[in-house]
């Protein structure tokens, strides 16, 4: 990576802090990934709900260089470092009823992954799990629950991460449980995310050929997948839909908007057609580098990442062709949330919560 393209460690635009009520238990979730380091801190509110009281979100690009080397970089790792101290900082200022802590595909993959949170735990007091795929599709799937609704039958929900990207197929057709992962038939996760994948075939410069080339890459990818067809009709149904949970999915949704600045107000749960979506991907292939750069909604942190997600998502689009897509800006941590906040009985007894460790896995 040239050196206009190294990543500067940016905070993103967040919620001001709103002061914790005195009787509203606090949970807070950090999710560690290939692209961003993100950490929320929430108490429940309605069942199924929660309070966002902190949140932090910085692109650290800590799996950068990570597909050629196998190894997590010096520079990658002093940056996440130096965010996960932000993140520290924050979780000590809170009393918290139960946090969790994770790292995903970057850490998963690379050799030097375990001895990274060994020296995130000396340099932060962070104790850092690395989660399996299977555990990161579900968390996925448990942050979107309030994101179908009740006409609906099936959903294919996807999660296009920096290092990979998790696939559920979801059968809502026959009960209905408040927890949504609870209806995951199949799932995978493909070993490619926007960073894997603009490192590999380009990211700066995005040509119609090597777009292509990069769809290609990934629809491979998921045809390797052997329950694509597990839903049968319902996926050609009227009543199926897509959700995507991802910086790919909020960015073209804010274009499309036309938004001067990002709102996720306007953006978490909107509705976009597969026409919105095509037109979309086809006006960001005919900008440059720095027309993305110029873009509220991309900026220079995710310029060179933007098509990449674009080209995964068309993949994804492919195998499950539908006519509408959600929106949704939230995944990982919104999913720590929600487990934590279920399993403890926040919602059920405000008054007698259990207090049995503090962590949930």
């Amino acid at each position: 990576m040239d050196k206009q393209a190294q990543p500067k460690p940016q905070e993103q635009p967040r919620p001001r802090a709103i002061p914790a009520r005195g009787d509203a238990p606090l949970y807070a979730a950090l999710d560690l990934g290939t692209n961003n380091c993100r950490l929320l801190v929430a108490a429940p509110t309605r069942p199924g709900q929660f309070r966002v009281v902190d949140a932090f979100s910085r692109i650290v690009r800590l799996g950068e260089g990570l597909g050629m080397t196998g190894r997590l970089g010096d520079r990658a790792m002093d940056r996440a470092i130096e965010a996960l101290k932000i993140c520290r900082d924050k979780l000590a200022s809170r009393t918290l009823r139960r946090s969790r802590l994770i790292a995903t595909e970057a850490c998963r993959s690379a050799e030097n992954g375990a001895e990274f949170l060994g020296r995130v735990r000396a340099e932060t007091g962070l104790e850092l799990e690395i989660v399996d795929r299977q555990t990161e599709a579900r968390l996925a799937v448990s942050g979107c629950g309030t994101l179908v609704d009740r006409d609906t039958d099936a959903i294919v929900l996807f999660d296009i991460g920096g290092g990979s990207s998790e696939i559920a197929l979801i059968d809502v057709s026959r009960r209905r449980s408040p927890r949504l992962a609870e209806h995951i038939i199949a799932w995978t996760s493909l070993p490619v995310g926007v960073v894997t994948l603009a490192e590999r075939f380009g990211g700066r410069e995005v040509t119609r050929e090597s777009f292509a080339a990069m769809v290609d890459h990934v629809s491979e990818l998921i045809e390797a997948f052997a329950d694509r067809d597990k839903l049968g009709e319902l996926a050609r149904s009227p009543r199926f839909h897509l959700i995507g949970t991802s910086g790919t999915v909020t960015t073209l949704a804010g274009i499309h908007l036309g938004l001067e600045r990002y709102d996720r107000k306007r953006i978490d749960g909107m509705w976009m057609d597969r026409d919105d979506v095509t037109s979309m991907t086809s006006r960001l292939l005919s900008w440059d580098f720095d027309a993305r750069v110029a873009n509220p909604c991309i900026g220079a942190d995710r310029a060179d990442l933007v098509l990449a997600g674009c080209a995964i998502l068309d993949a994804i689009r492919n195998v499950w062709p539908s006519q509408k897509l959600r929106v949704a800006d939230r995944g990982l941590r919104e999913g720590i949330l929600t487990e934590l906040m279920s399993r403890d009985g926040a919602w059920r007894d405000r008054r007698h919560p259990r207090m049995n460790g503090k962590h949930i896995s």
